[in-house]
């Protein structure tokens, strides 16, 4: 089953031009060599926000990632990149660069093929292999999938999903793979609406001059470019901080004060730790009826939970845990995915 949103179906590419634009990738990976990019975004402000598109990017890094992220800085916009894993491992300072500007990382398969013609097992070791290497180069674990070409089926999005990533399509093509001009980018971007996702590419001109003019479209209706939710794959309001490198060591102090109008207070301990995982407790002193905010250090991602009920934020990485009524300790246990020495920090906890 081939999975198409509306008018986002993927383009359909001849033989002769998927093999063109994939040498022009190799060819421009190569150009940028190890050259590190120093840019940063910031956030567009949410008061003037009414509503947030993600704007992403497939197929880098390129040799063009570097202006690519200079116009993105300019204009204060945060995108996601789906990276190409074979571009990631011949470039991987480019693909920091994209997390040091701000950007999120997705995974956009190994080499671009058409992923529905494999095996589960193949499809498994692609995207893995995938991850790894992004998550080698920017300390970053992928939490989203764009499948090659948009091409998917069941046995595709399970295999994402195992791994712990939201499969995301678009839903408006920019038509920039197809030789679109600047203005009929602009066009294309401008019939985005709240939380909805357009598909861009890395390494084209016209994308990069179309920018400016489809940040002033969004700007004019009141719409911010915002991250794209694990949990949902819409668009949504960015957590405000740029990807920074994670702590060596855990964060001190775990017990902590609530907000000004909290009544309670929550210690952390950490009675098991294996090799590649360990458990948390916490203990809530001053109320039966608790909310406990838990903010880990990426890539480490919680796996099981006990004794509380959950939710998470849009980055996936703050948790959220609530009373459920068996008793005042709860748990989880974090994967290290290897990052071995953070440790949860309780940012808050309150009663009511």
């Amino acid at each position: 089953m081939i999975s198409s949103t509306g008018d986002s179906g993927h383009p359909s590419r001849s033989r002769a031009s998927r093999l063109t634009v994939r040498l022009a990738v190799l060819a421009t990976t190569v150009a940028l060599g190890a050259v590190g990019v120093a840019v940063s975004a910031t956030p567009s402000s949410a008061a003037a926000c009414n509503g947030y598109v993600g704007l992403t990017f497939d197929d880098g890094p390129t040799g063009s990632t570097g202006a690519l992220l200079n116009v993105l800085r300019a204009n204060n916009v945060r995108a996601t990149m789906f990276n190409v894993g074979q571009n990631v491992q011949g470039n991987p300072s480019a693909a920091r660069a994209q997390v040091d500007a701000g950007m999120w990382i997705g995974n956009h398969s190994w080499n671009h093929a058409h992923m529905t013609s494999m095996g589960q097992s193949q499809m498994q070791s692609d995207l893995s292999q995938t991850n790894s290497a992004i998550q080698s180069a920017t300390g970053v674990r992928p939490q989203l999938f764009r499948p090659p070409y948009g091409e998917t089926n069941s046995t595709l999005q399970s295999v994402a999903s195992s791994l712990g990533m939201r499969q995301v399509i678009w839903d408006v093509d920019s038509q920039d793979w197809n030789g679109a001009s600047v203005s009929q980018i602009v066009a294309n971007a401008g019939r985005l609406q709240n939380g909805q996702v357009i598909l861009m590419h890395d390494g084209i001109q016209n994308t990069r001059d179309a920018i400016p003019q489809i940040m002033a479209n969004l700007n004019s209706r009141g719409l911010c470019p915002g991250m794209i939710s694990p949990s949902t794959g819409r668009a949504v309001a960015p957590d405000g901080t740029p990807p920074t490198n994670p702590p060596t060591t855990p964060p001190t102090g775990t017990p902590t004060t609530p907000p000004a109008g909290g009544t309670c207070t929550a210690t952390a301990t950490y009675p098991n730790v294996w090799g590649d995982r360990y458990n948390t407790s916490v203990t809530v002193q001053g109320g039966s009826n608790w909310t406990v905010v838990v903010a880990l250090t990426a890539p480490q991602k919680v796996n099981t939970t006990w004794n509380g009920t959950p939710s998470w934020d849009s980055s996936g990485y703050v948790m959220t845990m609530r009373s459920n009524g068996s008793g005042n300790t709860f748990g989880f246990t974090t994967m290290m995915n290897g990052n071995s020495g953070a440790r949860p920090q309780i940012r808050s906890c309150t009663t009511g």
